[in-house]
């Protein structure tokens, strides 16, 4: 019986709820999720380091025995080859995400004809949540706690003071 490893990646600055639930349900399909956290990203300056992610996020997933949490940089076809992955798991909030994770399923089919995506929805409550609007509510003063775990909350005020 062949197993089924998936990759899902992104940049998680900061890893949040929606996240967590993509983790949690994305776990329960495939025999081995990594969740792999993109190096240099093309987002912009990122809040927390790479090393505060992968912290945070092994943290967060240590309740699931088939989740790990990697690091990567370039190509995800390459990385996805290097760990064995047959999928790449994506979440899609809105038309206007489906809209670029079509564009990037295609290219990543082209560039690997063997590695699938599948494409999750977030449970509703956290279909508005993103990183970048976590970001942002949180530097203004607004109240994030309820969309990211309490772990990620500790860190956003940690950041805060130290600034």
């Amino acid at each position: 019986m062949q197993t089924v490893t998936a990759i899902y990646p992104g940049t998680f600055d900061p890893l949040t709820n929606g996240h967590l639930d993509l983790i949690a349900r994305g776990s329960k399909i495939v025999d081995k999720l990594v969740v792999a956290i993109l190096r240099n990203s093309e987002k912009g300056t990122p809040l927390f380091t790479v090393e505060e992610r992968r912290e945070m996020i092994t943290e967060a997933v240590a309740p699931f025995d088939n989740v790990s949490v990697l690091t990567f940089n370039g190509l995800l076809v390459d990385f996805a080859r290097q760990q064995g992955a047959k999928a790449v798991l994506r979440g899609i909030r809105a038309i206007s995400d489906y809209e670029y994770e079509f564009q990037m399923a295609m290219m990543n089919r082209k560039l690997d004809p063997e590695l699938e995506t599948l494409f999750m929805m977030p449970a509703e409550k956290y279909t508005y949540v993103s990183s970048r609007l976590i970001k942002g509510v949180f530097q203004l003063g607004g109240d994030v706690s309820s969309l990211v775990p309490p772990l990620v909350m500790d860190r956003l005020k940690a950041k805060t003071a130290a600034e």
